[in-house]
């Protein structure tokens, strides 16, 4: 087993710990439906991370970033839904009513996290350029599973942590303008993260 997890670490953290659409729908998740919402999106999240993995371990992701015209597509895709996705939270943030943490139900379901994931470029590209170099040399499957595992592990831990700092520093604030701020603050950020994948 030629998998190399003490070099992966070290790599996927910076990965984790920047500011993306995971990032940006988990602690919208957070502060509308409180553990319930958090837990959605982390589970959206993971399931795109592990489709990655699987993908990249049959080959199928090589196949399709081979095919520039279905790459192509997919990028468009993924930056349609992306916009659309930002901008159902700006629309949320905008009709914003007082907010009680963890009773309005989750904002982004498991299926909008799945897919922001799975449709998102940067994503395939850091399982088919990053990962793969952690994988061992015949990158079998269940080496693509592990880091992604790991992987998961450390976002979970990292967006637990953060989105428990939000709702803390939230109690006692108007929790209206709260809201507004981070649903037109992250739907914002999609956008811009959208446009950035789809021009880069």
């Amino acid at each position: 087993m030629d998998i190399n997890l003490p070099g992966f670490i070290p790599a996927i953290l910076p990965v984790v710990l920047s500011p993306g659409a995971s990032f940006t729908l988990a602690m919208n998740s957070a502060l509308s439906g409180g553990r319930r919402g958090l837990v959605a999106t982390l589970t959206g999240t993971a399931l795109g991370i592990y489709t990655h993995a699987l993908l990249i371990g049959l080959g199928i992701t090589s196949l399709l970033v081979a095919s520039p015209g279905f790459f192509s597509l997919l990028k468009v895709a993924g930056m349609l839904y992306m916009l659309w996705l930002g901008g159902q939270l700006i629309r949320s943030g905008l009709n914003a009513g007082s907010l009680t943490f963890g009773r309005n139900g989750p904002e982004v379901s498991v299926k909008a996290a799945y897919l922001a994931n799975v449709l998102n470029p940067k994503a395939i590209l850091l399982y088919l350029t990053v990962v793969s170099q952690f994988a061992g040399k015949q990158g079998e499957v269940s080496h693509y599973l592990l880091l992604a595992s790991v992987h998961i592990v450390i976002m979970t831990i990292w967006l637990c942590a953060a989105s428990r700092l939000l709702l803390y520093s939230a109690v006692n604030r108007d929790t209206r303008l709260l809201k507004k701020i981070i649903d037109t603050g992250g739907g914002l950020a999609l956008i811009l993260f959208a446009l950035l994948n789809a021009f880069s």
